[in-house]
This record gives structure tokens, sequence and C-alpha cells, in this order.
């Protein structure tokens, strides 16, 4: 080998240069702030270890590392945020929600409305041949609620064999003799919670899919009523749901205020109403659980006419207003809403039933608790015993009415394989005193009424209806061990109760009082 005096060398293959490779430097794992902010500081540890090395609290330059954490810690946030609002079963967002379930045509149900068994005292008796006549105006009638002092509006209804009359087209209630006792009182009555009103209009041109606006809002689940040149349309969960095009039914798309739009079909979906058809849509607006009010809260004056002449008596609710209910809640639909799409409007599994029946509203109740079984006997495999509760409010349930039950087995039966017979049962509610001890710090003793607030809102929430289902057992320790989570609470005990109470499958353990009791140590 010949040597020719210069040397070469392969120094600069061999050594990184990490101005061309930064992107190896990032930690592509930091999320939080703090993690965030470490890697910054490596990043620039690795990549301008000459340029900057000043890392201490008052630097311009830490401050500049503590601006991009904070942003890149948002961003992350967001981005984690609208990922889960993207899944039905980590969404939050109550709007996120409406969405993901509209895709599956799926509705987020309304507020329904409260009821009581209401009597008339006439001033004057009628005779036998005479009826009060109560004028569609004077049916609704209006007080101050106790929860908020705004205005509650209570509409009027004649009942027929435990039945509630939905069916008048005008709006007025006839009332006969042999619907009171001797003449006087009329007791075959209730008040259903929500203003009534009246729509009327005419089908415009086009044979499309027609819509019609609801002006007042919010309507009340399951109380629209609609007529189409007298024939009476009903109300489906989607018009793709239907079978034929000369199904007379109508579709309810609600808002964020719950204000409905009712869609009518094509022809080929469902029956589209021709041109210049005449159309009467009765509804409700209202609902909530403001709508639950005492025995006899309502007392007001009741104007009417027997033949031309006027009449006057008085209204009175003779029993507790039950019911009453606001908008579904997020966690409802996402337990049952999947289960919806699943059973694609029919009822085939137990599964289809209990769902459903769960689900149920009806025009002025919604089910508490549902749970479907068969008998076990061999000839009477195919009848189907549904146990149902309605909804009285948030921590109670009550046997559910006879209209209620007729308007469930009705929405059943076109749905129900054919063989199956279904029968409704009512469910059994099983009610429980709860007296808990607390063991509180001497030094939170002018906080006592502050803890047992919380400690209540705890043992409330542990007997919401939506948190417990028919056979649930009651462990004292469960909810005692809810109680002490609260950072004030040194122990907590359930006195009255030492072990589990077991129920069976068709029965609901429900709260009916409770007492807190604190002890200082």
């Amino acid at each position: 080998m010949i040597f020719k005096g210069t040397v070469e060398s392969d120094f600069m293959k061999v050594v990184k240069d990490f101005q061309i490779n930064k992107s190896t430097l990032i930690d592509y794992a930091g999320a939080d702030f703090d993690s965030i902010r470490l890697n910054l500081v490596k990043y620039i540890q690795a990549v301008y270890p000459l340029d900057y090395n000043n890392f201490v609290e008052s630097d311009l330059g830490v401050m500049l590392i503590d601006l991009m954490a904070y942003v890149g810690t948002v961003t992350s946030m967001k981005a984690d945020f609208l990922a889960n609002e993207n899944f039905l079963r980590t969404a939050r967002n109550r709007n996120s929600v409406k969405k993901l379930l509209e895709l599956i045509g799926v509705r987020l149900k309304g507020p329904t409305s409260a009821v009581a068994s209401a009597v008339i005292t006439l001033d004057a008796r009628i005779a036998k041949s005479e009826t009060f006549d109560i004028p569609a105006d004077n049916r609704v009638v209006t007080i101050s609620s106790p929860e908020d002092g705004e205005q509650l509006s209570y509409t009027l209804y004649k009942t027929q064999n435990g039945m509630v009359d939905f069916s008048n087209s005008d709006g007025s209630i006839t009332l006969t003799y042999d619907d009171s006792i001797n003449g006087l009182t009329f007791n075959k009555l209730v008040l259903i919670e929500g203003a009534l009103i009246r729509k009327e209009g005419n089908f415009g041109a086009g044979n499309g899919v027609k819509f019609i606006s609801l002006d007042i809002s919010p309507v009340v689940e399951g109380s629209i009523e609609v007529l189409v040149a007298n024939e009476r349309y009903t109300e489906v969960e989607n018009l793709y749901y239907v079978s034929g095009g000369d199904s007379k039914v109508f579709q309810v798309i609600s808002d964020d205020d719950y204000k409905a739009t009712l869609v009518f079909g094509d022809n080929i979906l469902s029956r589209s109403p021709s041109p210049g058809d005449a159309f009467v849509i009765t509804y409700r607006a209202g609902g909530g659980t403001r709508g639950n009010l005492p025995k006899s809260f309502i007392n007001v004056p009741m104007q009417g006419e027997v033949g031309s002449v006027p009449r006057a008596g008085t209204l009175e609710s003779v029993s507790q207003a039950t019911g009453g209910g606001n908008a579904e809640t997020i966690a409802h639909a996402k337990r049952y809403a999947p289960l919806a799409f699943r059973r694609q409007d029919r009822l085939v599994t137990m599964l289809d039933y209990q769902s459903f029946s769960n689900s149920f509203i009806s025009n002025y109740g919604s089910a508490g608790k549902a749970i479907a079984a068969t008998r076990r006997a061999f000839s009477s495999a195919n009848i189907i015993d549904i146990y149902i509760l309605e909804k009285a409010n948030d921590l109670q349930l009550k046997k559910a009415s006879p209209s209620f039950k007729k308007q469930l087995i009705d929405a059943i039966e076109p749905k129900k394989m054919l063989t199956d017979d279904v029968v409704v049962v009512d469910g059994l509610i099983r009610t429980l005193d709860i007296v808990t001890t607390l063991r509180i710090s001497k030094e939170l003793k002018e906080n006592e009424e502050v803890i047992k607030q919380n400690v209540a809102s705890i043992i409330t929430s542990y007997f919401n209806v939506d948190n417990r289902d028919f056979g649930q057992e009651f462990v004292p320790q469960d909810l005692a061990r809810e109680i002490f989570s609260l950072p004030s609470v040194i122990f907590a005990t359930i006195d009255n109760y030492e072990g589990a109470i077991k129920v069976d499958f068709n029965e609901f353990i429900q709260l009916n009082n409770f007492t807190i009791n604190i002890v200082r140590v």
C-alpha cells in the first residue's frame, strides 16, 4: 500500500446529528401538565445543551415551557373528551348521547306528567236527565308550584271503567248523572299535569314526507293525539319500523328543549296525508317532578254548563299527584337504548320484553321498573308474566294504574311473537326505614347540618329508583360504606338492620324514611 499523504475519516458518518433527528427525542406518552413540562425540559437539554441551560422558575424560558405544557394539557384533554363523546359507553354530554342515539333510530324521551284523582262538587244537584258540560278552556287549571313558585297547569280528564278517556276530539268533557254521586259530586275524574293545547290546520301540497311543528314546549311524552281527516294516527318510535305504506302513524322528533315536530310517511314507509286534509292535534306542555303534589293541594273553582245555564262547582285533588318525571336521564338511555336497537321493534326474548317494558311511557306516566319471566309449567311455557311498577317519583314506585297496564299491553301486542301470551302483573314493593349513626370529630360541631345534608344526599341516591332493580337485596354494610366515603365521617353504622335483606325476583326495595344520628368523638 502506498501512502499518499492524506488521511480519510468516516467520523461524520458515525456521529448522529440531533439537529436532523429531533423527532426521535419526542416522548408522545406525555399527556398531563407535569409530564409534558418534564419532556420539554429533557428535549431542550438534549437538543440545545449549550444554547439554554438556565432552568430556574423566574427565567423567561421556563415561563414559555410552562405555557407550552399548559397548551398541550388542554389540547390533550379536549382530544380525550372528543374521543369519549364519540362512543355511547363513555359519552357524558347529553347532546352527544342524543346524537349518537339518533344514529340508531332511538330518541331520548321527554318529561312525563304527574296524575291525581279528582272530584268536582257542584253548588246544586243536576237531574238524572241533565249533563254537566265542561268546555275545553275550563279543563285547564293553573296554580303556583310549591317547588319554585312558578305557574303549574293541570288538565282535567274523565275516566271510564278505571281508564282515562283521551278520545274526545273537541276538547270538552260531558259528565252525566251516572258519573256522579246523587247528582252533586263527580268522582270519575283525574287531573294530569300539563296545559292542554290544540292545533288545527290543513296539510299543504305534495305527496312526500310531511311535517307539523308544535308551537309550545316542552311537550309531555306520550300526550300527542292526532286526527287527520277524522282518522286517528298512532305515534311510533320510528317510521322505518312500520310495515306497509297504508299505516296511519307519525313519528316525533324533539329538539334540546323538547319542542316536538311530527313526521308523517311518504306512502311507502307509511301513509302520507293527502294535500288539503284537515288535522286536529291535541297535546300537553309541561311535565317534570315539580308536578308531584300533596293530596288536596289543588282546590279551585270549576265552571261549566247544565244545558245552556252556567253552573259553578269546586275541583279538588283527592290523592297525591305522582308520576311526574323529568326527561330521560343519560344513564337510563345508555342502559336501554342499545337493547332497543337490538330488538328491532319486535319482542322475542325475555330481554326484549324487559327492556321494552322498562322504557315504556304511557299518556301520563312511565314505567318505574319491570321484569319479565316465563311460567315453569310445561303447558304454559309460552305465557310471559311482566311484573311492573309505575314510577311515583325518583325515590318511590307505585302500583301501576289500569290505564297504564292497558296501554302497555296494547303497545306489546303488535310487536310480540304470535304464540306468546303476555300477562301484566303487579310487582311487589318492600319499604325500609333507615336509622344511621355517624361518628364525627368534635371540631366539626358547627358543620353538623351540612354533614347531615351530605349523608341524606348519599342515602337518597343509593335508593334512587334508577339505581336499584327487582330482586336486588339490601346490604346495610354497602350503604354504610357509601356514607363512610365522606371525609368528615369517621365511622358510620346502620342501626336497625344487622344483615342483608333478601327479596324475591319480583320484589323491589324502596326507601320509606330515614333518620340520621350524630355522635361527636
